[in-house]
């Protein structure tokens, strides 16, 4: 489960307190890093790739000290070193990354000292190791908090996600896998990637079933993904006991997503490293408002073509739908009295709504339709004259 807040900021007092005299990149740097994603989610440095081999823009070999592939990239120098000079070695690096990868901030410290850079907001924000637990706000694109009341107006993310799964559904179709078993199969491994970024699985426990535990060329990644999915559709007390710990580790996935057996995709080299770069993508980022216009977008290419398929991100998803619903509500003001439930007459007459249910007359009465709800019918129950109308 992700941290409270309270327990952010005593992990963040906490790593403070044991890294206040580190000073050397070359020997510290590593362990400083992992304990600092360790401060901000569960096993925070499984999501991170250390040492990572780039060019450089004079064609000699780079290392970036660590990345979270989409949403962060580290430099570390020893203590005292220039932080301006970090910040432009880190920029050196982001046009050799793959699009995926590129981050949304860039991290520079000489352990003393922390920059943090958006790259989004173009926002630079300096303190010290020390005030690390004032300054956790910063890092809510590693923890999954946000002030409340905030919304971007277009996550970049939400767009990279469905580039991402399109590519995936392309290459999938490519080697012969259509039909209805690959849009189940795309729509659950969208889940496990979401599972693994919002604390329903371990942190990168799915990541590393696909690199430790198939082999490099895809040939059994069909198949050990079919044994994935029947783990997931199976509660813990029903599991056979011999079951590797690989998968036992899995929880229990109700509502029948795992259920239905088709036949496996074929994987090769290609496509089983296009999954596994996916779960390098932060898909905590994804806000589950865009799932549904997500799988539109990642359709046939034709279609995506010919049909007008596209991604709809979640601002426009909210427009439509708080059009739809201050419409309806003004249609139907005033709203009954608060006072009184609905009358027995009300109760049986009450419309069938897709996005809400009926409330129950002894428990309630004032019910709003739901962001989604695409009709509305006008309560029975007595109006409250004094209550005023809102504007359409």
């Amino acid at each position: 489960m992700p941290f409270s807040l309270a327990e952010l900021r005593h992990r963040a007092a906490d790593f403070v307190r044991q890294h206040a005299d580190d000073h050397d990149e070359k020997s510290q740097a590593q362990t400083f890093l992992r304990d600092f994603f360790d401060v901000f989610t569960p096993q925070g440095h499984r999501r991170a790739r250390f040492e990572t081999r780039v060019k450089k823009p004079d064609g000699s070999q780079g290392y970036i000290d660590a990345l979270w592939p989409g949403t962060l990239l580290v430099e570390m120098k020893s203590r005292g070193r220039d932080l301006d000079a970090a910040h432009q070695q880190a920029l050196d690096y982001l046009p050799r990354l793959p699009q995926a990868h590129l981050p949304g901030f860039v991290l520079v410290s000489d352990f003393a000292r922390l920059r943090l850079y958006d790259l989004d907001q173009n926002l630079r924000h300096d303190f010290a190791l020390a005030e690390l637990p004032e300054h956790l706000h910063l890092f809510g694109f590693l923890t999954g908090y946000r002030p409340a009341g905030t919304q971007r107006p277009e996550d970049p993310a939400n767009a990279q996600a469905a580039e991402l799964m399109a590519q995936l559904h392309d290459a999938l179709l490519a080697d012969g896998y259509a039909g209805h078993p690959l849009e189940v199969l795309l729509v659950r491994l969208l889940f496990c990637l979401f599972a693994e970024d919002t604390a329903i699985f371990d942190t990168a426990e799915f990541r590393a079933l696909l690199e430790e535990h198939t082999a490099p060329d895809g040939h059994d990644l069909g198949a050990k993904l079919g044994e994935l999915f029947a783990v997931l559709d199976t509660p813990p007390a029903e599991r056979a006991r011999a079951l590797a710990p690989h998968l036992a580790n899995f929880p229990y996935v109700n509502g029948a997503l795992f259920r239905e057996n088709f036949r496996p995709p074929a994987f090769t080299e290609a496509t089983r490293q296009r999954l596994i770069d996916c779960t390098y993508f932060d898909w905590s980022r994804i806000s589950p408002a865009v799932f549904g216009s997500l799988f539109q977008s990642i359709a046939d290419p034709k279609q995506r073509r010919t049909l007008g398929a596209h991604y709809t991100s979640e601002p426009n998803i909210l427009k439509s739908s708080t059009r739809c619903c201050s419409t309806a509500c003004a249609r139907s003001w005033p709203p009954p009295a608060p006072t009184a439930p609905p009358s027995p007459a009300c109760s049986s007459a009450w419309p069938a709504c897709a996005c809400s249910t009926r409330p129950a007359a002894a428990a309630t009465s004032w019910w709003w339709p739901t962001a989604s709800c695409a009709s509305w019918s006008t309560p029975c129950s007595t109006a409250s004259s004094s209550a005023a109308r809102p504007a359409a």
